[in-house]
């Protein structure tokens, strides 16, 4: 039995049976410092692919802002499109009720309804005769006035002339701003 201290001295002299070597004497290869198999392993992520990485994530980021503000851009859209429809049906539905309101007022406002109003409800009688008077200052006021100043100007015989001449006043009263004295006074 050989003892460990027996093997260290073969393996010195085995060392020194080789020439190659001695010192200075060149390696046959070559040795590479922090090489290995798990060189790679220990080396960590590189830097390209940090870089890879990164830029991926940034066009990911884009994307995802591109979509949000097309998203908030589209629902703008269409909330901006309901209200406009809101809108248009609410101008329909004014139009509705200025044309009622504009066929009651005319409804309301006819001659023949306030004179049976007047006559029925309140009592009044129609008037033999009455004044005119106009608020234009224009020639149907001088005309109309000449009219009125030759009909009190007739005498009594020309009474039938007279009623002709009434009903071409109140003719020309339905066309033209004419405010009858006994309304006037009653207030209608």
């Amino acid at each position: 039995m050989r003892t460990a201290n027996a093997q260290a001295f073969e393996l010195e002299e085995m060392l020194e049976s080789r020439p190659e070597r001695e010192l200075g004497a060149e390696p046959r290869f070559e040795v590479v410092e922090g090489g290995g198999l798990d060189a790679h392993v220990r080396a960590g992520v590189s830097s390209e692919f940090l870089a890879r990485v990164k830029m991926v994530v940034a066009a990911a980021v884009m994307l995802f802002i591109l979509g949000t503000f097309r998203v908030a851009l589209t629902s703008a859209t269409v909330a901006q499109l309901s209200s406009n429809v809101e809108v248009r049906e609410q101008i329909e539905d004014f139009e509705t009720t200025n044309n009622n309101l504009r066929v009651e007022r005319s409804l309301m406002s006819s001659a023949t309804r306030i004179d049976r109003i007047a006559t029925q409800n309140y009592g009044m009688v129609p008037a033999a005769s009455f004044d005119v008077i106009v608020i234009d200052n224009g020639e149907e006021a001088e005309a109309e006035a000449e009219v009125e100043s030759e009909a009190e100007v007739a005498p009594e015989a020309e009474a039938p002339a007279e009623d002709a001449i009434g009903d071409e006043a109140v003719e020309d009263a339905e066309s033209t701003p004419v405010v009858d004295a006994g309304l006037l006074a009653a207030g209608l």
